[in-house]
C-alpha cells in the first residue's frame, strides 16, 4: 500500500492531537461542572400580582365573546375590508416594527453563540531583513545566518467560555424576552393601524353624508331664493324676506368648502395609513348602510393576555429581571478553555506538508478581587431597572382597565346621544313642514320657516357626525380589549 499524501498525514496527525485536546477539555468541563453544579444565579421571573376588578364599570347585556374575530367584517363593507388588508401589507410602521423584531432575533443569536465553542483560523506570513553585520548586540550571527528570513504560519484555534454561573443564559433569556416584547410592539402597531383605518373610513363616510346633507340643503335654499326673487319682482314679498333667504343660502354654501376640506384631509390620512401617496379613496357602503359591530365581551382578567401593550410591558420586565442574574454572575470567576493546532515553515509551499506542527491546549481562570464597586453598581442598576419595569407594567395594566371602561361608557352614551339626535331631526323636520304650510297659507310670516330651517340644517349635520362617532366607539372597544384578531389582521 502506498504512503499517504503529506497533506493527508499532516491532517491526520493534527486531528488526532485535536481530539486529544477536546477529550481533555471535556474532562475539565465535567470536573468543573460537577463542582459548581452549573448553577444559574439571579432571580427567576414571576408575574407581579395584579388585582383586576371583577367586572367592568359599564357592561352591555347584548355583548358577545367576539374579541378574537375579525370585527371589521361585521360592518358589511368589502371596501373597508380591502383597505385594512392593504394597510397591513403596505404600512411603513408595520414594516418598521417587523424589522425591529428581526433585529431583536439577531441579538438573541449573538447572545446564544457564546454558549458554543468559537472556532477560527489565522494565517500569517512575514519577512525579516537582518542588518549586514557580523553580530547584533554583541551576539555573533555566524556565517550560516542569512541576511533575509521568511516565515509562514497557519493556526486553527478554538475557545469556549464555560457558562457555569448562567451569565450567558441570563443574557440569552433577556434577549429572548426582548424579541417577544418587540413582537408585541408589532402587534400593537397592527392593532392601532386597523383601528385607525376603520375610524378614518367611518369619518370619511360621515363627512360624505354631511356633504350630501349640505348640498341637498343648499339646493333647497337655492330654489327658495329663486322663488322669492320672482315674488319680490312682482311685489308679493318684501326685500327683507328676500335678503333673509339669500343670507340663509350663503350660510349653507359656506359649510360645503369646510366639509370638502375635511374630506381631502381624511383621504390623505387614509392614504398615508395605506402606504400610498395622497389621493382619493374608494367608497363602499354609505354611513347609514354600515352595520354596527356587536360589542365584544370579556372579563378584566383576560385583558392581561389580550392587550399587546400589557404583554410588551411584561416581556420588558422579564428582560430586566434576567439582567440581574447576568450582573450577579460577574462576582464569580470566568473559566475559558482554549485549543489550537497550527503549522509553521519558512516556505509557503512546504507549510502544510513539511512545516513544524504546533499544538496548544489551555484553560484560563479570571475573576474579580477588588473592583471599587463596579460589579455592585451593575447589580444595583439591574435591580433598579427591574423595579422600574415592574412599576411600568402595573401602570400599563391599570391604564388598560381604564381604557376599556372609557370605551364601553363612550359607546353606550354615544348610542343614547344618536337616538336623541335622530328624534330631534325628526321633530325639526316636522316643524319645518308645518311652518311651511302655515306660511303658504298666509297664517305666519317667513321668519318661522327661516327659523325652522336654521334649526334643522345643523341638527342633520350633528346627527351624521354622532352616527359616525357611535360606529367608531365600537372600534375603540375592540382596540381597548385587544385579542387574537390582531394576528388575524396581520396574517390574513
Amino acid at each position: 500500500m502506498t504512503d499517504k499524501h503529506p497533506i493527508a498525514r499532516r491532517l491526520a496527525t493534527g486531528m488526532s492531537e485535536m481530539r486529544l485536546a477536546l477529550r481533555l477539555s471535556c474532562l475539565c468541563l465535567a470536573m468543573i461542572a460537577g463542582l459548581s453544579g452549573c448553577m444559574v444565579v439571579g432571580p427567576d421571573y414571576s408575574r407581579p400580582t395584579v388585582q383586576p376588578p371583577a367586572t367592568y364599570r359599564e357592561t352591555d347585556p347584548t355583548s358577545r365573546d367576539l374579541a378574537d374575530l375579525a370585527w371589521w367584517k361585521q360592518f358589511g363593507d368589502p371596501v373597508l375590508d380591502a383597505l385594512i388588508a392593504e394597510a397591513v401589507a403596505n404600512n411603513y410602521s408595520v414594516k418598521t416594527a417587523l424589522a425591529n423584531v428581526e433585529a431583536a432575533s439577531a441579538i438573541l443569536m449573538q447572545q446564544r453563540s457564546a454558549l458554543y465553542p468559537q472556532v477560527g483560523y489565522l494565517g500569517k506570513g512575514q519577512n525579516l531583513n537582518l542588518p549586514n553585520q557580523s553580530s547584533i548586540n554583541g551576539v555573533p550571527l555566524g556565517s550560516g545566518v542569512p541576511a533575509s528570513q521568511t516565515a509562514y504560519s497557519l493556526m486553527l484555534s478554538a475557545s469556549w467560555e464555560l457558562d457555569l454561573w448562567g451569565r450567558i443564559r441570563r443574557l440569552s433569556e433577556s434577549a429572548q424576552a426582548n424579541i417577544l416584547a418587540s413582537d408585541q410592539v408589532r402587534r400593537g402597531v397592527v392593532l392601532s393601524l386597523v383601528g385607525s383605518v376603520a375610524n378614518a373610513y367611518i369619518q370619511l363616510r360621515s363627512l360624505d353624508e354631511q356633504l350630501a346633507i349640505a348640498r341637498r340643503t343648499l339646493g333647497t335654499y337655492a330654489e327658495s331664493v329663486r322663488l322669492f326673487e320672482l315674488q319680490f319682482k312682482y311685489g308679493q314679498i318684501s326685500l327683507l324676506t328676500l335678503e333673509q333667504s339669500r343670507s340663509q343660502y350663503e350660510a349653507a354654501a359656506a359649510v360645503i368648502p369646510q366639509i370638502e376640506n375635511s374630506i381631502a384631509v381624511t383621504e390623505n390620512t387614509l392614504s398615508a395609513l395605506l402606504g400610498r401617496n395622497p389621493g382619493p379613496i374608494a367608497r363602499g357602503k354609505s354611513l347609514t348602510q354600515l352595520l354596527a359591530p356587536s360589542v365584544p365581551a370579556g372579563l378584566p382578567s383576560e385583558l392581561l393576555e389580550r392587550r399587546p401593550d400589557i404583554a410588551q410591558a411584561e416581556q420588558q420586565l422579564v428582560a430586566t429581571n434576567a439582567l440581574i442574574g447576568a450582573a450577579q454572575a460577574l462576582y464569580f470567576p470566568t473559566i475559558s478553555l482554549t485549543a489550537g493546532l497550527g503549522a509553521s515553515s519558512n516556505q509557503l509551499s512546504n507549510l502544510i506538508s513539511g512545516g513544524k506542527t504546533t499544538t496548544v491546549l489551555g484553560a484560563a481562570l479570571t475573576g474579580p478581587l477588588f473592583t471599587g464597586g463596579l460589579i455592585t453598581g451593575q447589580v444595583n442598576q439591574a435591580r433598579a431597572q427591574q423595579q422600574a419595569a415592574m412599576f411600568n407594567y402595573l401602570s400599563v395594566v391599570q391604564s388598560a382597565f381604564a381604557d376599556v371602561n372609557n370605551a364601553l361608557v363612550g359607546r353606550i352614551k354615544l348610542s343614547e346621544q344618536v337616538r336623541a339626535e335622530k328624534k330631534r331631526v325628526n321633530a325639526l323636520s316636522e316643524t319645518l313642514r308645518l311652518s311651511t304650510l302655515r306660511y303658504d297659507g298666509g297664517y305666519t310670516d317667513y321668519l318661522s320657516v327661516l327659523y325652522a330651517q336654521q334649526q334643522l340644517f345643523p341638527a342633520e349635520l350633528t346627527y351624521a357626525q354622532d352616527l359616525g362617532q357611535s360606529l367608531a366607539a365600537v372600534v375603540k372597544v375592540y382596540m381597548a380589549m385587544g385579542g387574537s384578531w390582531v394576528d388575524a389582521a396581520a396574517n390574513p
